[in-house]
């Protein structure tokens, strides 16, 4: 039987926060695991330490045949590396860890570079893009009004607070408009913005309506 979702996250909980920071990426790519530290000192640093030791554990005990056989193990995704290099790969990860924490070193603030970068820190607004914005919208909703006051409708007034703020956030973010539709894009939105706006001005109206 596979792994129950409780000791699932005592072992592996923060190994999959950086793992997942890697996929689509390769194991030489740099960009994950500074985009997995950037967000982490940011919002929860007591867990890069515990990543490090559950990188650790893993790279030190890999599954055998019989967990393997059981479901009973963490699944490391291809990150382009053989098998026989995934845990030397592990260890460097969590040498790399282990030295920002002593080092107290973060990487500066930046826009987020990955796609596990924008979903992490922009949660609510993915729930919502990707959510009420996919490309089944125009099957659901009359237009883009319409949806939003589902959501509106819909979603506890804590969540819609969330959103607005992280609206914000984003419009602070020197972005130019061609990434303001990369941005809405990685964050799950599959239809266009309403035809009087652009990207980054529908999201300034959205944020302004719901301020």
């Amino acid at each position: 039987m596979s792994l129950k979702p409780r000791e699932h996250d005592r072992k592996y909980g923060e190994l999959d926060e950086v793992i997942r920071a890697h996929l689509g990426r390769t194991a030489d790519d740099e960009e994950p695991l500074t985009a997995y530290l950037r967000h982490t000192w940011r919002t929860r640093p007591w867990c890069i330490a515990v990543a490090e030791h559950q990188l650790r554990e893993y790279a030190d005990n890999p599954p055998g045949r019989l967990r393997l056989r059981l479901g009973e193990f963490y699944p490391v995704p291809d990150v382009g590396l053989p098998d026989s290099e995934i845990q030397a790969w592990l260890v460097r990860l969590a040498d790399r860890l282990k030295e920002s924490v002593e080092t107290g070193e973060a990487p500066p603030p930046a826009t987020p570079q990955t796609h596990w970068e924008w979903h992490a820190r922009f949660p609510e607004l993915a729930q919502f893009l990707g959510g009420w914005f996919s490309q089944d919208m125009p099957d659901e909703f009359e237009d883009h009004d319409a949806a939003l006051q589902d959501y509106l409708d819909t979603t506890d007034a804590g969540l819609i607070a969330q959103l607005t703020g992280e609206l914000h956030e984003l419009l602070t973010l020197p972005l130019e408009e061609s990434d303001y539709a990369l941005a809405v894009t990685t964050l799950g939105m599959e239809v266009d913005a309403p035809a009087e706006y652009a990207p980054g001005a529908w999201l300034a109206e959205l944020a302004s309506r719901l301020r």
